[in-house]
């Protein structure tokens, strides 16, 4: 049996505690190496930044981190790429289970933002938001078009969604938001607002189905640009279909000609009102079969929350206002002092002319237009109803250039 030499034992014993002594000082400094370094990272990462003024920094889409954080250096956001890009790399393979990507968009950077506050608001998606305001009485057709022409966000609207289906209101979005994800949000909108007032509407109205408060929302949009009219033109329309009288809107006369494409663009003539379309109130009893545009939320809580009133009239006082009457005589009465208003205003503005003004029946009779009726006009004169007329807030040749100048 061949013995090893004690001294061979000891030198073989040595190398290995000396390989393992090796290895547990290399892990030392290199963690002591790592920690400094995070430390000294963790330090400058919180350290005011070079801006000396807030800015607005575009991230677009699809540019790559490494170019991001180049572009901040370069434009004095941060003060070393590197920094930047250690970081988020940092973030990125934390193993935190969220997105921790940059988000495209606008971004307002404050003076002396540290990195960590730009790389909060680039990878959180702080975006700047804007305002996009949707007039109410719009139609859909006019929305869509509307928001296309809009630079500000993306895409296309794939599906046009139905008349009267989406809130007139102001949203705050992203640059770059999504055509049709707006067009979304405005839906979805629409139907929480109208399922809210729909739940504390008026007792024993004319009114069966939340479709069939739009609809009538809409012609009471259409017909007064006055917030503190509104539940009192409602009240005439509701009153009107408890008695089962037309409801005769110069709105739904032109929405059943142009379908929603906007403006008549000329003043109604007889012909007009004497038009078979499904809209047209003159001609049918009750409701057309859909709204006539997007109506805000005044008018439809009006719809669903009228006057206490049992006036059956209306007619513009000369004051941009309206007389509201309950019986025919009333009503005339009324007429009669808005035309004398517009005589009185005729002669002011042309002292030269003397005659009285044609009545408005005589033109539409004859097919063309009344002077009221020409693009621009504002005021137009009233008719004089028969007992099962309808009521009138505005002439029927202004209604076309009312909507115009009210609703762009």
């Amino acid at each position: 049996m061949r013995s090893v030499p004690l001294d061979s034992e000891a030198r073989s014993s040595s190398r290995v505690l000396g390989f393992f002594s090796g290895t547990l000082t290399f892990v030392l400094l290199a963690l002591v190496i790592l920690g400094g370094s995070g430390y000294v990272l963790t330090r400058n990462f919180d350290v005011q930044g070079p801006l000396k003024t807030s800015v607005v920094v575009v991230i677009p889409k699809g540019e790559g981190t490494y170019d991001i954080a180049g572009r901040l250096e370069r434009d004095g956001v941060i003060a070393d790429r590197r920094l930047f890009m250690a970081q988020y790399l940092a973030r990125t393979f934390g193993g935190s289970g969220t997105d921790r990507s940059i988000k495209a968009g606008d971004y307002e950077i404050r003076a002396g933002a540290s990195v960590r506050d730009v790389l909060d608001s680039l990878m959180e998606g702080r975006a700047i938001l804007y305002k996009i305001t949707i007039p109410e009485g719009l139609t859909t057709l006019q929305i869509v078009e509307r928001l296309r022409a809009d630079q500000g966000l993306s895409g296309d609207i794939t599906q046009i969604p139905a008349e009267g289906s989406l809130l007139p209101d102001t949203y705050k979005v992203g640059r770059g938001m999504p055509r049709q994800e707006l067009i979304d949000r405005m839906r979805t909108d629409q139907k929480k607002f109208v399922a809210q007032v729909w739940a504390k509407r008026q007792s024993e109205l004319p009114i069966k189905s939340p479709e069939q408060a739009l609809v009538l929302a809409s012609i009471v949009e259409k017909e007064t640009g006055r917030g503190d009219e509104r539940t009192k033109v409602a009240a005439v329309f509701v009153n009107r279909l408890r008695k089962n009288m037309r409801l005769q809107s110069d709105p739904t006369i032109i929405y059943g000609l142009v379908a929603g494409q906007g403006t008549l663009g000329r003043g109604i003539t007889r012909a007009d009102i004497d038009s078979k379309t499904s809209y047209n109130t003159y001609q049918i009893d009750g409701l057309p079969p859909g709204p006539i545009c997007n109506p805000g939320r005044s008018a439809i809580e009006a719809t669903l929350n009228p006057a206490a009133t049992q006036d059956l009239y209306f007619v513009a006082d000369g004051t941009g206002g309206h007389t509201f009457t309950t019986t025919l005589k009333d009503h005339n009465t009324a007429v009669a002092t808005w035309r004398r208003i517009e005589r009185e205003k005729a002669a002011r503005l042309n002292p030269h002319v003397t005659s009285a003004p044609v009545d408005k029946q005589e033109q539409l009779a004859s097919g063309e237009p009344t002077a009221a009726t020409a693009p621009g006009a504002t005021n137009r004169p009233p008719q004089v109803f028969k007992p099962s007329a309808a009521p009138k807030t505005k002439a029927a040749a202004e209604a076309a250039p009312a909507v115009t100048q009210k609703k762009p």
